[in-house]
């Protein structure tokens, strides 16, 4: 019988050979749930719980008995009532380094990609039509401004990464100051300046009932014909059918979107005949470093719990404080 039991509630890896291995040392056990029907079950005894796209409901956290910590094996912690995990005491817990740098470079690939009609050429050239003319016209990115939909770690290398290609860079976050926004040498403006003025918008923001949805119809005409948005953050902040609608109707240049509304492959989707539409299968934050980092840190923090320690990144600290 071992220590401590660790539940992981989905797994996305090939392999479990690194996590058993880590935890062997501080001897736990470490189970995998692999029939969703089970989760509750398996979760009730544990004494930490890693999650990565499983949904932890209230119903299923308030059944936990021992449960120190549950731990996003990722960013965003969507996935987890966090609430419900407030009200049992437990620790919420993410790994938010793990994939700064592929992230940011996703989002500046995709912006370039659709900028330079990338596909677009690739296409025609294996069509046997070698014509510059057939992507005209292409705006230079020099000089074009960018806005950003949150001001964290991720978009502040797209901003460093941004103004090396020579732009302007909008920063939207309400709670950023002004001073550190300009600090990273961009200009902190509200939303509808972004929508307004920017060539290219890149979403960093977490899905929260205040940003799901937010890029609408609405704000699909309040921004340039010519602009282009990217999201590798939530889906969701998308309005997916508002987005179709704009595209159809030419009210913005195109998207490139590592996120749906629902994370999951479908052959008939409304947004794939769209060719200044690239889509990405939530891919932005890999890379062989970062997967390493992601598993290996993500271990970490649990085992500093069962040690009587804290996590490195702890979400809901002020909560249980209180």
């Amino acid at each position: 019988m071992r220590k401590f039991k660790v539940v992981l509630t989905d797994n996305i890896f090939p392999d479990l050979l690194i996590e058993r291995e880590m935890l062997d040392k501080v001897d736990a056990e470490l189970v995998e749930v692999t029939d969703p029907a089970t989760l509750a079950g398996e979760v009730k005894d544990a004494d930490a719980v890693i999650n990565t796209y499983a949904q932890l409901t209230a119903d299923i956290i308030g059944g936990m008995e021992k449960c120190k910590l549950v731990i996003r094996n990722g960013i965003g912690v969507n996935t987890i009532d966090v609430d419900a995990c407030n009200a049992k005491g437990i620790m919420v817990g993410n790994i938010p380094t793990y994939c700064i740098e592929e992230v940011a470079t996703h989002a500046i690939s995709l912006m370039l990609t659709l900028n330079r009609k990338i596909f677009m050429y690739n296409r025609t050239v294996r069509e046997g039509i070698w014509d510059v003319k057939e992507g005209m016209k292409i705006n230079s990115v020099v000089g074009a401004t960018l806005g950003l939909v949150g001001f964290g770690r991720i978009p502040r290398l797209v901003n460093q990464q941004a103004q090396a290609l020579g732009m302007d860079v909008l920063a939207y976050d309400p709670f950023v100051t002004a001073e550190s926004v300009a600090e990273a040498g961009a200009t902190k403006a509200e939303m509808d300046q972004i929508l307004a003025e920017s060539d290219f918008i890149s979403v960093h923001c977490p899905l929260t009932p205040e940003t799901r949805g937010m890029f609408d119809y609405d704000a699909f005409t309040a921004m340039k014909d010519s602009a282009y948005l990217i999201n590798t953050a939530r889906g969701p902040i998308v309005n997916e059918p508002d987005l179709v609608r704009a595209l159809e109707e030419g009210l913005i240049g195109g998207a490139g979107l590592d996120v749906l509304m629902e994370d999951k492959g479908q052959a008939d989707h409304p947004l794939y005949k769209f060719e200044n539409c690239i889509i990405t299968p939530h891919a932005a934050w890999y890379s062989e470093t970062s997967i390493l980092r992601r598993r290996t840190q993500t271990v970490d923090s649990v085992i500093e719990v069962l040690e009587g320690r804290e996590p490195h990144s702890f979400l809901n600290r002020a909560a249980l404080q209180s």
